[in-house]
């Protein structure tokens, strides 16, 4: 029995040693573990009251590792509730530039339409423009050259003004 428990003693002592990972920076548990299961344990010197505080010391010890343990966990599932939290923001955020995106490039396309349009409507105005400005200006230049020159005969009457009555004649003639 004596040999089971000195055993017993001995693996908890390699498992205090794995507490080590929960721990924050070193509290010092490893140095004591380490000198404790460096030298021989032996649990026949001890006397019951020892073994119990030895015992309560360890389950206290297990106890607060547990405790680390539990802080560890409770934090990670913060962060992971974090970081959920954030990215379901973020996909939010993207299906809204995406959305904004598809809108814009629809808006651009068919403002390209209607500029293209536009272009021609200007240049159809253009054309017109330049050919009323045509006709305008050779009006003008015929009627400047008849009244400068009004007997010269080499020059058309412009149509639709009647050309200069010489003879009048009545249709109605009295006898």
């Amino acid at each position: 029995m004596l040999l089971f428990l000195c055993y017993r003693y001995q693996s908890n002592l390699e498992s205090n040693k794995r507490v080590d990972l929960f721990d924050g920076p070193n509290e010092g548990f490893s140095e004591d573990n380490d000198m404790l299961a460096s030298r021989p344990v032996c649990f026949a010197d001890m006397t019951n009251q020892q073994l119990m505080d030895k015992g309560y010391q360890m389950m206290d010890e297990t106890d607060q590792a547990i405790n680390r343990a539990k802080k560890v966990v409770q934090e990670t599932v913060d962060v992971g509730t974090e970081t959920a939290a954030t990215l379901k923001a973020q996909t939010e955020q993207m299906s809204r530039i995406v959305n904004d995106l598809d809108s814009i490039h629809f808006s651009i396309q068919k403002a390209s339409k209607l500029v293209k349009e536009i272009g021609r409507q200007v240049a159809t105005d253009k054309c017109i423009m330049a050919l009323l400005f045509l006709i305008v200006t050779g009006i003008i230049a015929i009627i400047i050259v008849k009244f400068v020159n009004p007997n010269n005969k080499e020059i058309r009457d412009i149509p639709g003004l009647a050309p200069p009555a010489m003879n009048r004649r009545l249709l109605w003639i009295p006898y």
